[in-house]
């Protein structure tokens, strides 16, 4: 893992469009980003990631390609890129969410929110359900695509990255919240060129 600018990854993305945008469309679908926790130690990294959020917010990337395949959500890492938070570490879901004693930080929250609105833009993508998600919304077929048994929090729970961000969130807002944040990154300009 290196560290990397806002500006270095909307280069990389740059080099990447199309062969990202290739291999999406063999799956006969847009690019998707997916939306992860590490379930590990702030600071801990991993390479099953493309890029790595750490609990500052800082960025990282495991590689110079981002149409490279990273094995980040199951069934579904061709043509996409995998974007997680270093934290989450000893989290639960059980009657409700623990989010243990590393939970996302909200410079962590703010990076991701950033993170997919340069990526969007770069790549032409829409910010919405069907192009950018969260692992839990992902692994339950939040999407309309059904390319595996559910596993989320609707089934047998094996991942729920990102169900909810703050302890007390209401179910499955995670995702709403990364998108809308992006979103209004995105109107406001405020991380053009």
């Amino acid at each position: 893992m290196r560290p990397i600018t806002l500006s270095e990854l909307k280069q990389l993305a740059r080099q990447s469009y199309d062969g990202l945008w290739s291999a999406a469309k063999s799956m006969d679908r847009d690019v998707k980003l997916y939306c992860h926790w590490t379930g590990g130690h702030y600071v801990q990294h991993f390479d099953d990631y493309h890029i790595s959020i750490d609990a500052d917010g800082s960025l990282y990337v495991s590689t110079d390609n981002m149409s490279e395949l990273k094995a980040h959500t199951w069934h579904r890492n061709t043509g996409a890129i995998g974007i997680a938070m270093a934290c989450a570490y000893n989290s639960f879901l059980g009657s409700h969410a623990d989010l243990g004693p590393e939970p996302p930080t909200d410079a962590q929250i703010e990076s991701m929110a950033q993170v997919i609105c340069v990526l969007a833009d770069v790549l032409d993508l829409t910010i919405d359900l069907q192009r950018v998600m969260t692992h839990a919304e992902a692994a339950d077929n939040k999407d309309g695509l059904y390319l595996h048994e559910p596993y989320g929090p609707d089934a047998d729970c094996e991942r729920w990255d990102l169900y909810v961000l703050k302890e007390g969130d209401a179910p499955y807002t995670g995702g709403d919240i990364l998108r809308g944040k992006a979103n209004f990154y995105r109107a406001q300009r405020l991380l053009s060129d």
